[in-house]
């Protein structure tokens, strides 16, 4: 069966069906997501966070940075479940989202573990990783900042980031301190929103203003 243009097992479909079911449990008493957006978690959330696998769907150690509500990282946990490897390390320093994401994992039999951190934090708990990703979180410039310590690790991580209209701003912002590669993938779920794909980050060298 498919589920947001994925095939996908019964197992998975139910793995999802429960995500959905406590997704929908305790955003009646904590913010997981913008109020605006709880009652479309199938297109807004859950097949907007698909896409993210899509462009990578083999089993890989991931990063998910602010995971909040679970998107992608969690889509991602469960998606690797029926691959049976891979794993994704959801990073929250919210400990009330953590706990929920942690119910998630445990109910669901997802391939992740929560880190109950700061991210500035995190490369000290998580050693390397192949992939990153982030939705709804920082300007990219930051984003890259909260990567280099696993890129300096591995240079061949890719990065994954959900990003609005007006991404080109912060683009062209982030490359007055970065080097990178760049692909932009639509966005099948928001016609303004875009998925950059970014490799080969690097900070720009800085010019010093001293005197020789």
């Amino acid at each position: 069966m498919k589920v947001a243009g994925v095939d996908v097992s019964r197992e998975t479909r139910q793995r999802l069906e429960i995500f959905q079911r406590l997704f929908e449990k305790w955003s009646a008493t904590m913010n997981l997501v913008a109020s605006s957006t709880k009652k479309d978690f199938q297109q807004r959330h859950l097949a907007d966070s698909i896409q993210i696998f899509n462009l990578l769907p083999y089993p890989k150690q991931w990063i998910d940075l602010g995971s909040g509500g679970g998107f992608p990282g969690i889509i991602t946990a469960i998606l690797l479940a029926e691959l049976g490897d891979g794993w994704v390390h959801l990073v929250e320093s919210n400990h009330k989202k953590a706990g929920f994401l942690r119910q998630v994992l445990l109910e669901t039999g997802a391939r992740g573990t929560v880190h109950a951190c700061r991210i500035e934090d995190a490369p000290a708990r998580i050693d390397v990783c192949d992939a990153i990703s982030a939705r709804a979180l920082a300007e990219l410039d930051m984003l890259l900042e909260f990567a280099l310590p696993w890129v300096q690790r591995n240079p061949q991580i890719r990065t994954y980031f959900h990003k609005g209209r007006d991404y080109q701003a912060e683009v062209d912002k982030a490359r007055g301190r970065w080097q990178f590669d760049m692909i932009k993938h639509s966005s099948a779920i928001e016609p303004d929103s875009v998925i950059l794909e970014i490799t080969d980050i690097a900070p720009k060298p800085q010019l010093s203003s001293g005197a020789a």
